[in-house]
Parts: structure tokens; C-alpha cells; sequence
């Protein structure tokens, strides 16, 4: 029995990680499947090849049941000025500069039609961001997220999600990280405290019937 085996035992029995499930109303959300984060030569990057296989599943998906889709992708200005701390916290983001092929979405999952990629500045989709109103006007309960990195804004994004009022869902193949300590760890706490983790199979079975409006 490994950490996690003994510490889901411990959790179990002060009644954390309970399933929330899905409801009738899903959209998925793609966290930063962009160049800079999938290239694993950038300071940035790691290979995701699973990760955006499972992501163009869930994609095929949702576009299927014509169900809300968003992505997202993190960009700044020239001077750096809308990057606040964080790049003064990791350097490295200051690969992320507007309207560079770096943060672009990786082709392999491109949007199409009228896919939206939503632009933010930090970790989490909500913040700064016009996401809430995009789902409330669409009038999602759940949402699906998928992407990069499980540590880092997938996680932001999982928290704010339960914050804002949806049941949240993050399915494990369909994320990754640079460093699997921190993705194990990172999916755990999701499942325990905010969110359903579970598998890319285990959401295409149930989205299957779903019909969008």
C-alpha cells in the first residue's frame, strides 16, 4: 500500500471525496493546450501525446452532442506589465508573449467554428476572465476539465469551478504535469475536496444519450 492507498483510507473515514457526479448540463473546458506547454523542449513544456489523445476524445464528444466548448491559453503584453508577480515567481512564462505561434493551441486539438479560446493571465480559467458568463449563459452545471498542468491551472480552475457553483469533473488521462509527484498529488486532493476524478472513458459513457440545445 503506497501514500496514497493510506492516506484515501484516512480520508474515507472523515468523510472527504464523496461524488458529485454529473448533471444535465456539461462543458468542457481545455487548460492550455497550447505550443509552449506541449513542446517538450520549452522551458514551459513536457510530452502530453496521451493528453491530447484523450482531450480529442472528449472533444469529438462534446462537439457530437453539441455541448458547450471552451479552451484556454495564457498570454501577455510586450512589457509584461499584465504578468503581475507571477513571472516575477516563474521566469519562464515570459515565453508566453501575444500573438506568438507559442500560445497558439497545439494543432493537434485545434478549435473549430465558433470554439472560443479564452485568454488569461493566471492560473485559474475564472480569473480575470468572462468564463462565468459564457457557462451561465449557456446555462452549464458541470464542467469538464481537461489540459495542463494538474498542479498548476487545472487545479486553480477545479477550485474556482466548485467555488463558482458547478459539480467539476477532471478525468486523469485527459490531464498531465511536468512531474508525476505533483500530478498524483494534485488529482488526489481535486477528488478529495472539489471535484470527481475519474476517467476519460468513464465521461464519454456518460455523455452518451446527451443532446445539446
Amino acid at each position: 500500500m503506497d501514500w496514497i492507498d493510506a492516506t484515501e483510507d484516512r480520508y474515507a473515514e472523515l468523510q472527504f471525496g464523496e461524488p458529485v457526479g454529473m448533471g444535465d448540463r456539461p462543458a468542457l473546458i481545455v487548460i492550455d493546450l497550447i505550443n509552449a506547454f506541449t513542446d517538450p523542449d520549452s522551458n514551459l513544456g513536457t510530452a502530453v501525446g496521451d493528453v491530447l489523445e484523450q482531450t480529442d476524445r472528449l472533444l469529438e464528444a462534446f462537439r457530437k452532442s453539441d455541448l458547450p466548448r471552451y479552451f484556454t491559453t495564457v498570454a501577455f503584453e510586450e512589457s509584461y506589465g499584465d504578468a503581475g508577480r507571477f513571472v516575477e515567481k516563474v521566469p519562464a512564462l515570459k515565453e508566453l508573449r501575444l500573438g506568438t505561434e507559442r500560445v497558439e493551441v497545439d494543432d493537434r486539438i485545434a478549435p473549430i467554428e465558433d470554439e472560443r479560446v479564452i485568454l488569461k493571465k493566471y492560473a485559474s480559467a475564472f480569473f480575470g476572465t468572462d468564463l462565468q458568463s459564457e457557462l451561465t449563459t449557456n446555462r452549464v452545471d458541470t464542467l469538464v476539465i481537461a489540459g495542463v498542468t494538474t498542479s498548476g491551472c487545472v487545479r486553480a480552475t477545479a477550485v474556482d469551478s466548485l467555488q463558482h457553483g458547478y459539480r467539476t469533473i477532471v478525468p486523469a488521462d485527459a490531464v498531465g504535469d511536468r512531474a508525476e509527484g505533483p500530478h498524483r498529488a494534485n488529482l488526489f486532493d481535486i477528488d478529495a475536496k472539489y471535484g470527481d476524478v475519474v476517467t476519460t472513458d468513464g465521461i464519454l459513457e456518460q455523455l452518451d444519450g446527451f443532446v445539446g440545445e
